[in-house]
């Protein structure tokens, strides 16, 4: 696959290198700031999970990298680094040449962001045709592979349908055939299983874990599934209020979370092998982006919060992980297994 100008052999391992991205949006009350110093990476390759309640900041994240955002409504600040190229700096028709091409994304809702008037396949061709130079016919060829490449049953047939006309689970993959027709290097995954059923869900994560593993292209999988990060993902990023508050490998931070936010949802997830009772859940809800807690953003949800917390909270390194929490090395959080 092309390289993109600027980047480096040594640029090759990581895909995308995110250092301290802040975030801001203007509302009717003023600019407010969205995300804080959100730091993490993305491996060639990698299938790298991001979790987190909603409102901590995930979705942002994935909009941030693409500069999908309002230009006069928002600002961004920091390095979004891929391919040797800053994002955050990039102008339009620099993204413009980026996004689709070489970052795709897979959003929330298929059913909004596909455009009801054209043809499923007329979308797929007008992605293929503003990046490659391709007649009318060959695109439409291409568009119909792609269908086909997510295991849709007669695919020149559904091209020619609305996405009115589809199922939920038929139009999420096609929203994944049109991400990844171009062969982007990273995809980004918004909860791409979010309100199908238990069974299309495996099938999705199927289809999108096999196709990466043919194409060797890095996910960014947002989600609040932290079943599906466990089973699918390599490394972890767990958000709360607009930051990163620990990442590492999947394994690792799920046998045994160094922050007690990880800790608190991964304990919040249903155990049949659990004693009949109250289900865990972490009291409270995350704070308002206008007030948010002057030292560390989950304190007043933690029940291992002290003096400590009231001081400003900042990513430590923990071995092959890193936290944000100035106690982490003191708290016992339990064993909640991988």
């Amino acid at each position: 696959m092309q390289q993109l100008a600027g980047a480096t052999a040594a640029d090759q391992d990581t895909l995308l290198d995110i250092q301290n991205l802040t975030l801001s949006l203007r509302d009717e009350l003023g600019w407010v700031e969205v995300l804080n110093n959100v730091s993490f990476s993305v491996k060639s390759k990698e299938i790298l999970g991001v979790v987190g309640e909603s409102g901590c900041g995930k979705s942002m994240t994935a909009l941030s990298i693409l500069r999908l955002l309002p230009l006069r409504d928002s600002r961004i600040g920091g390095r979004i680094m891929f391919g040797g190229e800053n994002l955050a700096t990039c102008s339009e028709s620099q993204m413009n040449r980026i996004r689709g091409r070489h970052i795709s994304m897979i959003f929330q809702e298929p059913m909004s962001a596909l455009d009801p008037v054209f043809t499923v396949g007329y979308q797929i061709e007008e992605t293929l045709k503003r990046h490659f130079k391709l007649g009318r016919k060959e695109a439409a060829e291409r568009a119909v592979a792609a269908l086909d490449s997510v295991g849709i049953a007669s695919p020149a047939r559904v091209a020619q349908l609305y996405p009115m006309n589809l199922s939920g689970g038929m139009r999420q993959r096609v929203m994944i055939a049109m991400a990844l027709v171009c062969e982007p290097r990273l995809l980004i995954a918004d909860e791409p299983t979010t309100a199908l059923d238990v069974t299309i869900q495996a099938q999705i994560m199927d289809l999108l874990l096999g196709l990466a593993d043919r194409t060797g292209t890095a996910i960014m999988f947002i989600t609040h599934n932290l079943g599906l990060v466990a089973q699918s993902c390599h490394r972890m990023v767990t958000m709360y209020a607009g930051q990163v508050v620990e990442s590492g490998p999947v394994r690792d931070v799920i046998s045994g979370p160094n922050h007690p936010y990880t800790a608190g949802l991964l304990h919040s997830i249903p155990d049949s092998n659990r004693a009949r009772g109250t289900l865990p859940s972490i009291a409270g809800r995350v704070p308002s982006l206008r007030h948010m807690p002057a030292g560390c953003r989950f304190g007043p949800r933690c029940s291992h919060s002290a003096k400590p917390c009231e001081l400003p909270q900042s990513i430590e390194n923990a071995g092959a992980r890193e936290v944000r929490c100035n106690r982490w090395g003191q708290l016992e959080l339990g064993s909640v297994g991988a």
